[in-house]
């Protein structure tokens, strides 16, 4: 038996390679985010300086193909991704958005121009992106997204605020989606066009150790051959999307299990009445509903991964992978928080931590109502988003 996080010996269903590359990111993790990220969850930083270790790790994009990308299996992928969540949920986020929604968009829908002058340097590091979709008045209904694009010579004119955008303060280039007269349109915005500015979002109490901001275009001018050619309409964003609720799926397990270690290792050295309270029928209550969740979604991810290997996963499995395995690790948290007490407060331990993170992991990238919806559509046939 693998002990606490590996109840059901998982780690037999590796392969070596994929073994190795869990253990890579776990050492990273255990070396350089979790001596530091009590300290900057408290302060609300982001070392963005580290974007060029976790470039030589090979873990932006490292799920595609070519351009200095990894070309890593989604196993692979889901492994890392887990690994740097149960470090924080920012660091498996800083990786998500520059892979998923950044890196990918431009690998799947971009010129050869566009990947030859962005990809190379993003999976290294050099330069960072982020993902502008959501806006301050539309977020679960993308499809009512108020920025738009018009054509202006050999320029587009953008307009419009993008809002809660992951690394946006930090970013080299965002990818933004507008509207134009012929659909949703993805865009090339590099930091330094003309109209556009940032803002970081302050006063967070969750993904503090996370750069969040507001993308402001203000007339903003890119050139013409600044537009993703290969994709129209919703069918770009959303594609992104589910590429990144996929690491989720795992990036979630990540946090559940750091808070489950934590309480387990506590329950047996914290004594009351004389005798560890882990030695209390209802704290092992407690401790075997919570192992029976983490190794459901443990298995659940992996599942996704093989079916994602495979090419056969489906949109609406993913959604039910990000729907369970946040809303479980976020349960997890909150009665973790239970057994360590007062103590569990604090940011001597990363139960606190995780739980706030995980509070808006379960509302970005698809709302727990959103996926609920995906699913009974599914089920049903019927639509009920509108």
């Amino acid at each position: 038996m693998g002990g606490p996080s590996d109840f059901l010996d998982l780690d037999e269903l590796l392969s070596d390679e994929e073994r190795e590359l869990r253990d890579t990111v776990r050492r990273f993790v255990r070396e350089r985010v979790l001596p530091e990220i009590a300290g900057w969850f408290e302060r609300g930083e982001f070392p963005v300086e580290m974007a060029k270790e976790l470039g030589a790790l090979g873990l932006f994009g490292m799920h595609l193909t070519g351009y200095g990308c990894a070309g890593a299996s989604a196993v692979q992928y889901g492994l890392a991704c887990m690994e740097l969540e149960a470090g924080d949920s920012g660091f498996r986020s800083f990786v998500s958005v520059q892979g998923s929604l950044a890196m990918f968009p431009i690998w799947k829908y971009g010129s050869d121009e566009q990947k030859e002058e962005w990809l190379p340097k993003m999976a290294a590091g050099e330069a960072i992106g982020c993902f502008g979709l959501t806006e301050p008045d539309v977020g679960s209904d993308p499809a009512s997204m108020r920025t738009t694009a018009r054509l202006d010579g050999d320029e587009w004119v953008l307009n419009g605020s993008k809002m809660w955008i992951t690394n946006g303060g930090v970013a080299d280039l965002a990818i933004v989606w507008a509207r134009t007269d012929d659909g949703v349109r993805g865009f090339i915005v590099p930091r330094e066009s003309p109209g556009f500015t940032t803002r970081d979002i302050e006063r967070k109490l969750s993904l503090r150790a996370s750069v969040t901001s507001e993308l402001v275009l203000d007339d903003c001018r890119i050139p013409s051959d600044n537009v993703l050619p290969g994709v129209t309409g919703m069918r770009g964003p959303l594609s992104c999307l589910n590429e990144a609720r996929y690491g989720i799926v795992w990036g979630a397990m990540g946090a559940a299990r750091a808070c489950f270690e934590a309480a387990v290792e506590y329950a047996t050295t914290r004594e009351q009445f004389g005798k560890p309270i882990g030695s209390f029928q209802l704290t092992q209550r407690k401790l075997a509903d919570m192992l029976v969740e983490l190794s459901k979604g443990q298995l659940l991810a992996l599942h996704l991964g093989r079916l994602k290997d495979a090419g056969t996963v489906k949109p609406e499995q993913v959604s039910l992978g990000k729907l369970n395995n946040v809303r479980e690790a976020l349960a997890i948290a909150r009665e973790c928080r239970t057994i360590l007490g007062a103590n569990g407060i604090t940011l001597e331990y990363p139960v606190i931590r995780h739980m706030n993170n995980l509070e808006s992991v379960l509302t970005y990238e698809g709302t727990v109502e959103v996926h609920q919806l995906i699913l009974g559509q599914a089920l049903t046939g019927l639509d009920a988003f509108s």
